[in-house]
């Protein structure tokens, strides 16, 4: 796999997204996210990322079982899932809860440590001296912040440098190219793309609504309701049929988008089955390949936001 830098170290191209095994889109079991885990290394994945409240500490104790001291690990931390729901930045609960996923994870160290959501009320300077603090104590390897705004990301960085940002990234969610994808280029940041398959519509087959009620929050997301969901689905066709043309996997090509937006990006799609890593390698794009896309799926096609009001709530909005 191609490799691309995520700090100081270089990692695999498309990393992956441990949320799944959460249980958060579906029935899982530790046997198989642990079969899943396995098969993303033998496919060459080497940057792993979960968070704390991804099944409330569940995905990472099956990190932390599985034991592979060889791949880049990166854990989250600031939302509290509640309810209400609210985001805590304060450097006594970081570092709990540092120590709480370290002890999960079954390690010492943490090679990247995102804080999850911003909480306005604490400048990001101070936010960014406990993260630099626990850089130099050997905690963590380096830090990142997720779902923020260009400014946010000068002013961190300004005050310690910063790993990596991580947004929700995707053919479907192209707010980042609107500053952000520049911003982390510019200072030499990595930008971590997360549901770069637009949890689950690129997928090798067309998604069903088929979700479960109160557990899988796509039921009452603005895109997968109707009838935005079959608008969408109906939009996404001609890309499936290009796909086929081609010879591309819808995910392959998806990510082969993804990765052709800028040498610093390492998208993060997840799963939990084994079987749906083999249709993530991406074709060898062209540049007139990444044009057809677009066209094809151009920038604000989809119907509906990516997130309710009720999801929106600690995403800096920027534009």
């Amino acid at each position: 796999m191609e490799q691309r830098w995520l700090g100081n170290r270089k990692v695999g191209a498309i990393g992956f997204g441990a949320m799944s095994f959460g249980g958060m889109f579906g029935p899982t079991d530790e046997a198989t996210s642990l079969r899943c885990l396995d098969a993303a290394v033998d496919a060459g994945i080497s940057h792993i990322d979960t968070a704390n409240i991804y099944g409330m500490g569940l995905s990472e104790e099956i990190i932390g079982k599985w034991g592979r001291r060889d791949v880049h690990l990166a854990t989250k931390c600031g939302i509290i899932n509640g309810p209400p729901r609210a985001v805590r930045n304060d450097e006594a609960y970081i570092r709990k809860c540092l120590e709480e996923s370290l002890r999960r994870l079954r390690r010492e160290h943490v090679d990247l440590y995102y804080i999850h959501r911003r909480q306005p009320e604490i400048p990001i300077e101070d936010l960014a001296g406990t993260m630099g603090r626990l850089v130099q104590e050997g905690k963590i390897g380096g830090y990142g912040l997720s779902e923020v705004a260009p400014s946010t990301v000068r002013r961190a960085h300004a005050e310690h440098p910063l790993t990596a940002v991580q947004n929700e990234f995707s053919l479907w969610t192209r707010l980042p190219q609107l500053g952000l994808i520049q911003t982390c280029r510019e200072l030499g940041v990595a930008f971590v793309a997360f549901s770069p398959l637009g949890r689950g519509m690129f997928g090798r087959d067309p998604l069903k609504r088929d979700f479960r009620a109160g557990i899988d929050f796509r039921d009452t997301n603005p895109r997968f309701v109707e009838p935005n969901f079959s608008a969408n689905l109906a939009a996404i066709a001609p890309f499936r049929a290009l796909c086929a043309e081609r010879g591309w996997t819808v995910p392959g090509a998806a990510l082969g988008w993804v990765l052709g937006q800028g040498e610093h990006i390492i998208p993060i799609p997840g799963t939990r089955l084994a079987a749906h890593l083999g249709d993530w390698n991406p074709p060898a794009l062209k540049a007139s390949d990444l044009e057809e896309i677009g066209d094809i799926l151009p920038a604000g096609f989809a119907h509906g936001d990516r997130y309710g009001d009720h999801q929106m709530a600690f995403v800096e909005r920027y534009c």
